[in-house]
């Protein structure tokens, strides 16, 4: 295992990555070729336990899946009470990049060490509503911080813009940290999120809720780099 694909995705970034969690399972390779027919460079997905957070997602088979079908850098988001205990297999499977939550661990700098050790690059995520300080010790150890601009795991909440003053905090104070967001993001929200320094945008149903995904992707991109009508806005 290498860290090779961390210096690909800092390649693609700005980059809108798209988030499994909603595609059609039952028809996994073909939403993979679509995604890649769009122009998607990266794929996100979304590990969720049922304790850490109330809903239950996939698990190593998905990623395992996943590897299979695409050379795509696969970005796993561990929305879970212990990410140590698959963290391995979940490299394993074909992970590139793992996320775990700073709420979700007694020592984050101790956790970062240890999936740095597997070979791929290391992220943290932080919930809209949590002590934005509780990253100060880990900023250091860190490839990535994945600011969440919803909190994790619950469905049908609005766009936080607390959020975007994170990211512009971040990066100010590390600028070659590379930063991500997470929910509510869509044409007329990515925008301000560019504009705060965000390299990497996981989006859902703005990609998947349409009908042809190239079409969805290049209205996003064109919303994040300002030309878009809807960009800026928030909801």
């Amino acid at each position: 295992m290498s860290r090779a694909k961390l210096d690909s995705i800092r390649a693609a970034g700005p980059a809108i990555l798209p988030s499994l969690l909603q595609c059609d399972f039952g028809d996994l390779r073909s939403e993979v070729e679509q995604l890649t027919a769009a122009g998607a460079r990266v794929l996100h997905l979304d590990v969720m336990d049922g304790h850490f957070v109330p809903n239950l997602t996939y698990g190593m088979p998905i990623v395992e899946g996943l590897r299979r079908h695409t050379n795509m850098p696969l970005d796993v988001h561990l929305m879970i009470s212990d990410p140590m205990a698959y963290a391995k297999p979940m490299v394993d499977a074909g992970a590139d990049l793992l996320t775990f939550h700073v709420e979700a661990v007694q020592d984050s700098v101790e956790v970062a060490g240890q999936i740095r050790d597997l070979g791929v690059g290391v992220g943290v995520a932080i919930n809209t509503d949590t002590d934005f300080a509780k990253l100060d010790d880990c900023l250091d150890a860190v490839d990535m911080v994945l600011v969440m601009s919803v909190n994790a795991g619950f469905g049908g909440q609005s766009f936080n813009p607390v959020a975007l003053d994170r990211l512009k905090s971040l990066k100010q104070r590390k600028p070659d940290l590379l930063l991500e967001i997470d929910g509510g993001i869509k044409v007329d929200t990515i925008g301000a999120a560019r504009e705060a320094g965000c390299d990497l945008f996981v989006v859902g149903s703005a990609i998947f809720g349409q009908h042809d995904y190239e079409t969805a992707i290049n209205e996003l991109t064109l919303a994040m780099n300002g030309s878009h009508p809807g960009a800026g806005g928030q909801t």
